[in-house]
């Protein structure tokens, strides 16, 4: 789906301007995204800090330096991003698994396994992805608020990943985090921004959002020390064009994802399918009943001529699953189903018939 036009009319606007020094980052932005997340999705900034960062990466690599210290252990929740592990084990931290648990009518959270980790002396943070990537699991409030309370029993700061929020299919609301928390006592940070909403992950910043002045404080300070807050003007252009006046253009993406979700559900052929989705515009597609074991499935793919993320990549348990970007038109999605159908057709002597 092309970039939405008022972006690209405030890019080139900016482009003409001829001129690319340093620009100091006004106001308007924040007030901006803050209107936007209070028209979508009910959620004030009153009493919160927002604090720009370059990334998602650099905001959890930072909270994870300045949270915990060496030796400490961080929680995810695998099949998860994949980019969450790395940051930790660089850091010098250890990864506490949580996986989700997957049963008849799709994953849920293991909150006695939570209780039990968070409990563990050397847990000091958590990683919590909502919505999931790549699951497509959106969090209810009831859920959010079970994790707050463990990790607020057991001194568990939690950082919120919450860039795909904007990405929540109707007719779910999507629950920030620091709604749920809210009268628990956790400490927490959340990220958030444009880049994954209007596909301006190449060009936009991010902001940590908070309550919490400690956190904001060493962010702050770790932000000045690395120079994290040197600025681009082109995403001072987008972020502020993208809140303003991208609503009815994200409005058609989520019609999109959703009738896309469903061509996936009718067409995929026995006995790959996908699975329920309720956020993102990442399909999570189940191959197990293939029962081919991860370099089979890899090579399986490669000669349906599809490039898909090997779901092994998310964790162990995302084995005999791929991850599928459904923001694109239907006719790529019809021919991703016809590509599978044809391969399946071609190797069935490899598949098992499902039970």
């Amino acid at each position: 789906m092309p970039l939405a036009e008022p972006i690209r009319a405030a890019l080139a606007t900016r482009a003409g301007a001829g001129w690319y020094g340093y620009e100091t980052r006004p106001d308007v932005l924040r007030d901006a995204f803050w209107d936007w997340m209070t028209e979508r999705h009910s959620w004030k900034g009153a009493g919160l800090s927002s604090i720009v960062s370059p990334s998602v990466g650099t905001s959890i690599g930072v909270i994870i330096d300045e949270s915990t210290r060496e030796g400490d252990a961080v929680v995810i929740q695998p099949p998860v991003f994949t980019d969450f592990k790395p940051l930790i084990v660089r850091s010098g931290r250890t990864v506490a698994r949580n996986p989700l648990v997957l049963g008849e009518n799709g994953y849920r959270m293991d909150l006695d396994g939570l209780t039990t980790l968070a409990a563990e002396p050397s847990v000091r943070l958590m990683i919590l992805c909502n919505p999931h990537n790549p699951v497509g699991r959106l969090w209810t409030e009831e859920e959010l608020r079970s994790v707050a309370r463990i990790c607020a029993e057991h001194d568990v700061t939690v950082i919120a990943d919450e860039i795909h929020a904007d990405l929540t299919l109707p007719p779910q609301p999507f629950v920030p985090f620091a709604t749920a928390a809210a009268g628990t006592g956790v400490t927490w940070a959340a990220t958030h921004g444009p880049i994954k909403t209007f596909g301006l992950a190449g060009i936009c910043d991010t902001l940590l959002i908070t309550d919490d002045n400690e956190i904001a404080k060493r962010f702050k300070a770790a932000s000045s020390r690395l120079h994290l807050t040197r600025n681009n003007v082109f995403a001072i252009a987008a972020f502020e064009a993208a809140y303003r006046f991208g609503s009815d253009w994200l409005n058609e993406l989520l019609d999109l994802i959703q009738m896309n979700h469903q061509r996936l559900r009718e067409g995929l052929p026995e006995p790959i399918r996908v699975m329920p989705h309720e956020a993102t515009y990442l399909a999570w597609l189940d191959f197990r009943d293939l029962e081919l074991d991860v370099p089979r499935l890899t090579d399986w793919l490669v000669g349906a001529g599809l490039a898909l993320s090997p779901g092994h990549w998310f964790g162990r348990e995302g084995a005999g699953f791929a991850r599928m970007s459904i923001a694109v038109e239907p006719a790529t999605i019809d021919e991703a189903i016809r590509r599978l159908s044809q391969h399946r057709s071609a190797t069935a002597g490899t598949i098992a018939p499902r039970p």
